[in-house]
């Protein structure tokens, strides 16, 4: 197989090799430091904020598509094979304004401007998708970036201008595009990439064989897909995390296939690019999958390394459990599968040996008679960690529950089922006496911790209440109220 001992990938419109990479260099310090291109900004340096908001433009599946993300939490050896976009690329006819800045400045979106490139570079992006948005697709869009003074309707109203100073057919990234596709391919010349600065080394596998084989050669080595976690360990906690190995990157991994019996998920799939086929299998995960950090998150992070890093408050594992998913691990060419929540043994501990790898997530296709739910409790409503997160599946025939699965994270050091609630529920009359009187055997299920995000009666009642509503929001006796917020998504 062939190495390759330098990264190569597309800046605005110049090509960018460089042979001196450290495992955990960001994108946000190479364009503010090296390139002195000072329109992305620094805030919070843990992908919350927005300021740092670029556009990475991917291959997928012979297509070009681009989407937002955080350069303070991106590590540069994940951009191999990409094409990175900053404000300083944005041009509208003739040398003037974009028209997204354009309508920033129509309808005084800015003020002192720090934030107003991330700004930017989110609405260009939403703009290139939807040129004629609902605000509903506007506020999703802008979930990662955090207003500081102008406050959001200025901005929302921008948004909703764009088309009237261009259209998206007339932008460089779309004249353009396939010219830089093709530049793009001829960067993929299908080798491992093992690129080092000093002590620092980071290894871009070739392909899900090859990262089996780096695995095997490497045991003691740092998993990145999305660094929306890792990031924060290199930015916030200053750790090493050298010798790293990359799989975002892979192609076999970011496949999403629906079989009669299953959707299979590779854990290189981000949130965004599973949302359209599970949010169609399971409606209920719709709004709920929009909670999960900010656009810009749900863009890098991935199903797989939200199950893989094992975190108590992880957003996924606990509707994936109640879903009754499976994780795939591989490790050489030997596969085993276990059921999602048997993969948490303890806190920071999961069922994952020496060499092996989460290689794709199952989930069962759904059958008639079965109510579903996903909640999330957290002190904002959008792009903040979960206090408490819920999934429930229940089935009933003929009024009777014949079968109850509920997960929940944030109330005990790993993601878990309620197994004694859920032993309340079988075999009862599907009514609110029945789900009032299970609610009352969580504390035997959980005991949670007070924290920072809440206390421990805090989750305990809310989880509590979570009972309440699932029958409230799935009863047929009367009619079942709506708590959710109704709204489009952003694909």
């Amino acid at each position: 197989m062939a190495h390759r001992s330098e990264i190569r990938f597309l800046l605005n419109g110049a090509e960018i090799t460089l042979d001196k990479v450290g495992a955990g260099d960001t994108l946000l310090d190479f364009l503010r430091l090296q390139k002195r291109l000072t329109g992305t900004k620094e805030g919070c340096a843990e992908g919350d904020c927005g300021a740092c908001t670029v556009l990475v433009g991917r291959l997928a599946q012979g297509e070009l598509h681009y989407e937002t993300v955080n350069a303070c939490i991106r590590f540069m050896a994940s951009l191999d094979g990409t094409h990175v976009v900053t404000v300083e690329h944005l041009s509208g006819p003739d040398g003037r304004m974009h028209p997204v800045q354009q309508a920033m400045v129509e309808y005084h979106g800015s003020q002192c401007g720090f934030c107003t490139p991330g700004f930017v570079m989110s609405l260009y992006a939403l703009w290139m998708e939807r040129p004629d948005p609902t605000e509903a697709e506007i506020e999703t869009a802008l979930q990662g970036n955090l207003c500081r003074c102008t406050g959001y309707e200025p901005i929302i109203r921008a948004a909703k201008a764009i088309s009237g100073y261009g259209r998206p057919a007339d932008d460089l990234l779309t004249t353009e595009r396939e010219t830089v596709a093709e530049r793009l391919r001829g960067l993929n010349d299908g080798a491992r990439v093992d690129v080092t600065d000093g002590e620092s080394r980071a290894i871009l596998p070739a392909d899900a064989d090859d990262l089996a084989a780096v695995l095997q050669e490497h045991s003691d080595v740092t998993l990145i897909a999305g660094a929306t976690d890792v990031g924060l360990w290199v930015t916030k906690f200053l750790r090493k995390i050298s010798p790293a190995v990359f799989i975002g990157h892979l192609e076999d991994l970011r496949g999403v296939e629906v079989t009669p019996e299953a959707i299979r998920i590779g854990a290189g799939v981000s949130y965004s690019d599973s949302a359209e086929v599970l949010c169609r299998e399971f409606p209920h995960l719709a709004e709920y999958w929009d909670r999960i950090a900010g656009w810009q998150i749900r863009n890098m992070g991935t199903i797989g390394g939200n199950v893989a890093n094992g975190s108590p408050i992880g957003d996924t594992p606990p509707v994936l459990i109640a879903l009754g998913a499976e994780v795939v691990l591989r490790k050489g060419a030997a596969r085993r599968t276990l059921p999602v929540e048997a993969f948490f043994i303890d806190y920071g501990k999961q069922d994952l040996e020496p060499g092996e790898f989460v290689e794709r997530i199952d989930i069962p296709r759904e059958r008639d008679g079965t109510l579903h739910a996903a909640y999330k409790i957290s002190k904002r409503r959008d792009e903040d960690i979960s206090s408490v997160a819920a999934g429930f599946r229940v089935t009933v025939a003929e009024g009777q529950i014949t079968d109850a699965r509920i997960a929940l994270g944030g109330m005990a050091a790993t993601l878990k089922r309620a197994a004694r609630t859920e032993r309340a529920l079988i075999g009862q009359p599907w009514n609110e006496a029945t789900l009032r009187a299970a609610a009352t055997h969580l504390p035997e299920d959980f005991q949670p911790l007070t924290d920072w995000r809440a206390s421990a009666a805090y989750r305990m009642r809310s989880a509590q209440n979570l009972m309440l509503r699932f029958w409230l929001e799935n009863s047929d006796s009367a009619a079942p109220v709506r708590l959710q917020r109704t709204q489009e998504r952003v694909a």
